[in-house]
């Protein structure tokens, strides 16, 4: 599994500062910070360009309000949006007021979130 640990020591750093109880999972191809036993934001490297990507969980209207914001893109793996999800590329994370905002998002959506029903 490839991933950017500088990123992911990124995510980590703001996931601590905010003082969110995580967890790290290998899966889906990459890395996974799970908070509260649910995927909350995670690595993965796109296949097509190489490049890491951030798999964001930001609910529904977080998606909508931000789909047009830089380097953010619909999540899908079937051809298909995920409901919930959203990818962001470099460009939308580079800095790190961008990388916090993304983090903020998904640790916002976290307890509205449903637990796998694999759990």
């Amino acid at each position: 599994m490839a991933y950017d640990q500088y990123l992911a020591e990124r995510i980590e750093r703001v996931l601590s500062e905010r003082k969110a109880l995580f967890y790290q999972k290998k899966m889906m191809g990459g890395l996974v910070f799970m908070v509260d036993d649910k995927m909350c934001i995670g690595i993965a490297r796109d296949k097509k360009t190489q490049e890491d990507r951030i798999m964001a969980r930001i609910g529904e209207e977080a998606q909508v309000k931000n789909e047009k914001r830089l380097g953010c893109r619909p999540m899908e793996f079937t051809g298909r949006p995920m409901k919930d999800f959203v990818f962001i590329y470099p460009e939308g994370y580079d800095n790190e007021e961008d990388l916090e905002f993304w983090v903020d998002l998904a640790l916002a959506f976290n307890p509205k979130a449903k637990k796998s029903k694999g759990r």
